[in-house]
């Protein structure tokens, strides 16, 4: 695996870089910063939703399925404590095709997958809807 190694730079703003490759993210606090970039929470709902994507590719491509277009939108409430925390996560894929239902089974299987998905505590629900083109 990668290392990523994150710098906060000033006001709020933070740059996290993947070495060797040198490839860059910006990130902003959405509440006291600029909220220019990507907030953390942001990058964990993107970390998710293209987790369950890949997982889901990884089956698509060894079985010839074309699942190019597939969205998946993720919301992430929070508590609102002194210490914010995630209460619950919805995913919602919106798969591009109208697979047939052995295919919809295999991927939505794949997506279960994810290892980013079952790194959450077991007391954070997560919901996943899945629409099908028609």
């Amino acid at each position: 695996m990668s290392q990523v190694t994150t710098v906060y730079e000033s006001s709020q703003h933070c740059k996290a870089t993947k070495v060797p490759q040198n490839l860059a993210v910006e990130m902003d606090c959405p509440y006291t910063g600029k909220g220019e970039k990507f907030s953390p929470g942001d990058l964990l709902e993107s970390a998710l939703a293209g987790c369950m994507l890949i997982s889901m590719g990884t089956l698509a491509m060894r079985n010839n399925i074309d699942i190019s277009g597939t969205k998946i939108s993720v919301d992430i409430a929070a508590t609102v404590d002194s210490v914010m925390r995630y209460t619950g996560i919805t995913v919602s894929v919106e798969m591009a095709k109208n697979f047939e239902k052995k295919d919809r089974i295999r991927l939505e299987r794949a997506a279960d997958t994810c290892p980013i998905k079952h790194s959450f505590k077991r007391d954070i629900p997560i919901t996943v809807n899945y629409t099908y083109l028609e």
